[in-house]
């Protein structure tokens, strides 16, 4: 399975630390020592999960090395859809005219972008499909309860999109050597930790050192394990792409694995917690970087609770 393209999409407006002071009173030092974030971006009034995912597609058009219609598996994968009914995944089939694609969208929360890429590997192997679309894009502002001070800071918007066959075209192309996902909602405070209830007030992070300790242990497991099961170890590894949850879990997971911190790649700094789009928005902002054979790890962690690791190969 290989990647032939990833691009991303990020909004232009920036919201600094210091609207957090100005509103809620928490400042600028705190929320550098909690999360690492020093500003997030944030949809315009006339935008959504769908126009995000949707404008990532738009700039990978003029690179695709195939036509988009002959795309025939569309996932999207979100935890703040814009609409429910028609989803994410939809929106996309209709705006591109990708007429002979399955087509739906999941929510795993933060792990959502690796259940869609294990959802493809099934089909191409089920030969159900053969050219997948998979867009990512989280409107964390249009849920986010800023009067909740534990997490208001943290959320950032962001989309990406991820063009997938079993073909190479290019120098850009990335192989997908293998994809793991675990559902945790038998652990911790799991179910309680994260939370997004209608009429609910909001996405809300009740149990923050809960989700720290548990995203710690499991991102570390989820690579150990994927780099043993295809006889790699660390010191294989080029580059290491973790949920982008904060700086504190992301600077834990890369020195307890023993990661140069040059190869812990990251943009929480200033685009905060982009949520399950974290992570392809991170490859895709450092693939010029990537040099053939690299080896990549994406590890992801999500509410729920639920974890799950990409292991990549740069061709």
């Amino acid at each position: 399975m290989i990647i032939n393209l990833v691009t991303h999409y990020i909004p232009d407006i920036i919201v600094p630390n210091i609207y957090f002071t100005a509103n809620y009173g928490i400042t600028n030092e705190e929320i550098v020592s909690k999360s690492g974030i020093k500003q997030r971006r944030r949809v315009s009034p006339n935008e959504n999960t769908n126009s995000m995912g949707i404008e990532a597609v738009k700039k990978a058009i003029p690179k695709l090395p195939f036509p988009i219609d002959e795309i025939d598996l569309i996932i999207g994968a979100t935890y703040t859809p814009f609409d429910t009914i028609a989803t994410l995944a939809h929106a996309a089939q209709k705006e591109f005219h990708i007429a002979n694609a399955k087509c739906f969208t999941i929510d795993s929360a933060c792990s959502s972008f690796v259940n869609a890429i294990e959802i493809v590997d099934c089909y191409f192997a089920n030969k159900k499909a053969s050219k997948a679309l998979v867009i990512v894009s989280e409107n964390n502002s249009a849920y986010n309860d800023e009067t909740d001070n534990k997490s208001n800071f943290l959320w950032g918007d962001g989309a990406a999109a991820v063009f997938i066959t079993n073909e190479r075209y290019s120098d850009e192309d990335m192989e997908v050597l293998d994809v793991n996902t675990t559902g945790l909602g038998h652990i911790g405070k799991s179910i309680d930790a994260v939370c997004l209830k209608p009429n609910n007030g909001g996405l809300r992070m009740p149990f923050g050192r809960d989700v720290f300790q548990f995203a710690c242990t499991h991102m570390i497991q989820e690579t150990e394990q994927i780099l043993k099961k295809n006889n790699l170890s660390v010191s294989d590894l080029d580059y290491l792409i973790s949920h982008q949850a904060n700086s504190r879990i992301l600077n834990y997971v890369g020195k307890k694995l023993n990661v140069d911190p040059a190869r812990v790649l990251s943009n929480i700094e200033q685009h905060g917690n982009t949520g399950s789009a974290s992570t392809p928005i991170v490859l895709s902002q450092n693939k010029e970087r990537l040099k053939k054979n690299d080896t990549i790890v994406i590890s992801v962690f999500g509410g729920g609770y639920s974890s799950g690791a990409i292991l990549l190969k740069k061709l």
